[in-house]
């Protein structure tokens, strides 16, 4: 099978690389995180003029028509840079929903600014009790004549501080899972903002507010499918990021060995760090195949797709807490500090693990597809 890169994918890889290298060093990253507000970044804006913002997306919904390996690409870029803007989750997980549900209303209103940069999305669905299970709500859609009401509680609400509008995913009284759109500004919407452990904007939202009949998207198999569909796309982007991430962890700690001096000699002499650095590399290297995988089985139908997908996301969250583990050690005390850069990439290749499906949940899942043996 012939993994090489087209002419227009190595021109793509070269721009986000040649711009994350450009706009998001050290100091640059910690001066977006420290800037942020409602409103998109001078980078949010360059991304949209680069039609970053456009490429995952169809052409009828408005994009540019790319693939899973154009958005392994593009992930891959982000990691290398620890790029803090929220491109999965304010951009990709709920405008693939919205071009996949809403009417045509709604997609003027809500999807084409998003692809043009003037705002962000979020899709609302972690609660206390759910795990990883995203059709599983506490939260509530009560029907009002033609009026819903939604009442329950939401945590973990990524990019919801950025977010013009957040999708929230709601159990009718008949146990159906639905999926609303939620306006950030609704009155009863209340927000508890906050940063996670790798500097990504987060809040708990609680819910009791009155929307149009118009705010339900989809509910049913119509909902599970596009869901499935999404959440597939989501795990193989974040399999491509924690890749991008994983090369810079080990490239530093490299460096950082061949320049500290033990007894007169570079630490890169001793055998045993080198072995270390042996294993760091093979688990980069098979989780860069793993990312491979899973961008290239995000098209197929459901059972492969989900199957590949669960696969390479288990792998890559083990390979992601070795490579964060062995960084921080073998760069020694000062590794824990916010000062020393690998410290940045530990805590992402952490967080990559848990979102959207910790590795022992997509063991389970990968367990259950496997076939038994005679």
């Amino acid at each position: 099978m012939d993994f090489s890169l087209s002419d227009e994918q190595r021109m793509l890889d070269e721009t986000v690389t040649r711009l994350v290298a450009d706009r998001c060093n050290p100091e640059q990253r910690r001066a977006l995180i420290d800037e942020r507000s409602a409103t998109p970044s001078p980078l949010w804006r360059t991304f949209a003029e680069l039609g970053l913002l456009a490429m995952p997306f169809d052409e009828e919904a408005g994009g540019l028509g790319g693939d899973g390996v154009d958005l392994m690409l593009i992930m891959q870029a982000l990691g290398r840079g620890l790029v803090p803007e929220a491109y999965l989750d304010g951009l990709v997980i709920p405008g693939t929903l919205l071009a996949r549900l809403a009417d045509d209303s709604l997609r003027e209103r809500w999807l084409t600014p998003l692809l043009a940069g003037e705002h962000q999305l979020a899709l609302a669905w972690h609660e206390a009790a759910s795990r990883y299970d995203i059709d599983t709500p506490t939260t509530r859609a009560t029907r009002n004549g033609d009026a819903w009401r939604l009442h329950g509680r939401k945590q973990v609400v990524l990019n919801a501080p950025g977010a013009a509008a957040l999708l929230v995913t709601a159990r009718h009284d008949d146990a159906t899972l639905g999926l609303f759109l939620v306006p950030g500004d609704v009155a009863g919407l209340q927000r508890h903002d906050y940063a996670t452990f790798d500097d990504q904007r987060a809040s708990d939202v609680e819910l009791d507010v009155a929307l149009p009949g118009a705010a339900l998207l989809a509910n049913g198999d119509t909902l599970k499918t596009a869901l499935d569909e999404t959440l597939a796309m989501g795990r193989a982007a974040l399999c491509a990021e924690a890749v991008g991430a994983m090369e810079v962890a080990c490239a530093q700690t490299l460096d950082y060995l061949k320049e500290r001096q033990q007894f007169g000699a570079p630490l890169s002499r001793q055998q045993t760090l080198q072995h270390r650095m042996v294993d760091m590399h093979l688990y980069l290297e098979q989780a860069r195949s793993m990312a491979t995988l899973a961008a290239t089985s995000v098209a197929l139908p459901a059972e492969p797709r989900d199957y590949r997908v669960a696969a390479a996301k288990a792998y890559i969250g083990e390979a992601a807490q070795f490579v964060a583990e062995q960084a921080i050690q073998l760069h020694g005390g000062m590794g824990m500090t916010d000062e020393c850069s690998v410290a940045h990439y530990a805590k992402r290749l952490i967080l990559l693990d848990h979102a959207l499906g910790d590795r022992d949940y997509h063991l389970d899942t990968v367990m259950d597809r496997l076939e038994p043996v005679a």
